[in-house]
């Protein structure tokens, strides 16, 4: 028989397995593919050199996902997180019409 005492004791592990699951699975995520519907429309390209110049006039030579304010990667990383493409690594060396300079 579940107690609410017992409820309130097991909640908190309950809640901290989740966050250490998350994590996990966070740095296993998959590398973003640039056929995905999301990143097609974004124009991302694993390579930052390959940029359709012509699609994205925004596009400067020097920009890359490692250097983007939405790159949650650490310095020196090959690929990282990004919250545009939730779930997802981009690589560093990528690009996106979503690309902000990092301040």
């Amino acid at each position: 028989m579940t107690t609410r005492r017992t409820f309130i004791q097991i909640l908190p592990m309950a809640g901290a397995l989740a966050l250490t699951a998350r994590g996990a699975l966070a740095a296993d995520a998959a590398a973003l593919d640039p056929k995905d519907p999301q990143a097609a429309a974004l124009g991302y390209v694993a390579d930052a050199t390959k940029a359709d110049k012509a699609k994205f006039p925004k596009y400067a030579a020097g920009q890359n996902c490692a250097s983007c304010q939405l790159f949650q990667g650490k310095a020196g990383d090959a690929a990282g997180p990004c919250p545009i493409f939730a779930g997802k690594k981009v690589s560093a060396k990528g690009w996106c019409s979503a690309y902000a300079k990092k301040a």
